[in-house]
């Protein structure tokens, strides 16, 4: 008598297996982030001290335009910190904002191949640029002891910008990352994208010399709540988050996030097919 038995396969379309999936790939997402940061440092002469060069290049020629020649107020901090603070997340969101939007085409053969939850390759390259955050947040430290600045207790908010640094990349690049599989035109406009958000977020100067009637508007930028909320944290002193602008930066990040995973979700199973 022979045993008779109906196999069930799941496509694993509902929201809970999806994330369940994600779970059980999660040694793929170590290797993905491990590899990356062994491709960005390798045969290169001074390895990961370019995460500080970058930034601190950066910083100088900021300082110097906005805080020697435009002499744009410092809240009384020293203007190279003031600039550095803000630097910290910048280079975070636009390190991973342009990672992960090219992660797929980069990962290609990969798509191809095998299944595994594709959500796992934008969100690898995004965790990658949190280590040159950790790296360039060093060098604040070091800067700090130079101008004899001491932070006060606001440091211990510090995860929480960070976080939401990292939900406005993250975001951003799911979001772009699907759109980047179908339309090619995109990776020559998400490095546009990154340098003209560099002059039009509050980097180089404080958020506070936008006059008051346009302030809300210009926190329609979300890196303008993620950048003030550095500075606050970080810097202290007589610096005040303005609150509803602040909350309009959060309420952006929260809703660019779920529209990006929402369309990546929606557009992921033509992803093989396409690319």
């Amino acid at each position: 008598m022979s045993n008779q038995f109906d196999l069930v396969i799941e496509p694993g379309k509902g929201i809970k297996q999806y994330w369940c999936d994600i779970w059980q790939y999660r040694g793929l997402f170590y290797f993905l982030a491990w590899r990356d940061i062994l491709v960005r440092y390798k045969q290169t002469v001074i390895g990961i001290a370019w995460s500080v060069i970058r930034p601190f290049l950066t910083m100088v020629v900021l300082t110097v335009i906005f805080g020697k020649l435009a002499k744009f107020p410092s809240e009384g901090i020293p203007y190279p910190i003031l600039v550095f603070a803000a630097m910290l997340p910048w280079q975070m969101f636009a390190n991973g904002l342009s990672e992960s939007s090219n992660s797929l085409i980069v990962n290609a053969n990969m798509l191809s191949k095998v299944y595994f939850p594709r959500l796992i390759v934008p969100t690898s390259a995004v965790i990658v640029s949190l280590v040159d955050f950790l790296i360039s947040f060093a060098l604040l430290g070091i800067l700090m002891v130079w101008y004899q600045f001491v932070p006060g207790w606001r440091l211990v908010t510090l995860p929480f910008f960070l976080l939401l640094a990292l939900v406005a990349a993250l975001g951003s690049g799911i979001w772009l990352a699907a759109l980047n599989v179908k339309y090619r035109d995109f990776r020559y406009i998400v490095p546009f994208m990154v340098q003209f958000g560099l002059y039009i977020s509050p980097v180089g100067f404080s958020s506070s010399v936008v006059p008051g009637r346009w302030r809300l508007l210009y926190s329609l930028n979300p890196m303008v709540g993620v950048i003030d909320g550095f500075r606050w944290a970080i810097l202290g002193g007589d610096l005040q988050l303005y609150m509803p602008g602040f909350l309009l930066s959060v309420g952006l990040s929260l809703l660019i996030f779920g529209f990006g995973l929402a369309y990546f979700r929606r557009t992921e199973r033509t992803f093989a097919d396409v690319i």
